[in-house]
């Protein structure tokens, strides 16, 4: 796809910030199959995504997607002034990207497709009625003795003495400098690392009300899992999608 043909857009939060998504129009927008919301990873600016997206609109899709406040194109001014985390990203951002979609395209069906965080974000946001489906990719628990072995390694390291070493006195993590993830904001590291140190992630440490959360949601929902995935290991795939106990849920182990 031509780089004219995408469009950029900026889309105000209930937050008060702003992010940016990029709309990527189906190749017949008169047939178009749908729209796929491509929710990144922590830290994966959304134009890593690119080659997908334009896979999604040859396949008649339309695709957008959207960096959460903090990181890629949503970055007005150094990542140490964003005071966003995990959580405020699924009540401002993520329901910023989706009232867009049902403004302009409300006849469409809505394919949510989560990319590790982006996969938790169905489970953190307050309602997800505008969404008709769910794919996750690698998505799991961060439970860091769960993780798979070339992650586990070094996750103790980085909860444990890097993050804390690093982000409480800089106001940010400064991944770029040490060549470990990216810049991210001061409460998205500090809270990914509370919730790692939980055996039950996230729901360990805010309690019953995001565990219900999880619980409400209703949606079908496919899960891709990858055998040779150097982060998520099966058994922090399957625990994240325990935690959706309503959803019809259906899981696809890629052998690799």
């Amino acid at each position: 796809m031509k780089s004219s043909e995408i469009k950029t857009v900026t889309l105000p939060t209930t937050g008060g910030h702003s992010i940016v998504a990029r709309v990527f129009p189906a190749q017949d927008e008169s047939t178009s199959k749908g729209i796929c919301i491509i929710a990144t990873a922590t830290g994966v600016a959304q134009y890593l995504y690119d080659d997908f997206a334009n896979w999604l609109t040859q396949q008649n899709y339309t695709a957008v997607t959207f960096d959460y406040d903090g990181i890629g194109l949503s970055v007005d001014r150094h990542v140490k002034y964003s005071k966003s985390d995990k959580l405020s990203w699924a009540e401002h951002d993520c329901p910023a990207v989706l009232n867009y979609v049902s403004e302009h395209y409300p006849q469409q069906k809505v394919t949510w497709i989560g990319h590790s965080v982006g996969a938790h974000m169905l489970g953190f946001m307050e309602n997800t009625d505008q969404i008709d489906r769910a794919i996750t990719v690698g998505a799991g628990t961060g439970t860091w003795w769960y993780n798979a072995t070339p992650t586990k390694r070094i996750a103790w390291f980085l909860w444990y003495f890097l993050v804390p070493a690093t982000a409480p006195i800089l106001g940010y993590f400064p991944g770029d400098k040490l060549k470990v993830m990216c810049n991210l904001p001061k409460g998205v590291i500090m809270q990914w690392r509370r919730w790692c140190l939980k055996k039950e992630y996230a729901i360990g440490y805010e309690g019953d009300w995001l565990r219900q959360r999880f619980a409400d949601v209703k949606m079908p929902m496919t899960a891709l899992a990858f055998t040779d995935d150097d982060m998520m290991s099966l058994k922090n795939v399957h625990m994240l999608h325990e935690f959706f106990t309503s959803a019809d849920k259906k899981m696809i182990k890629i052998y690799i």
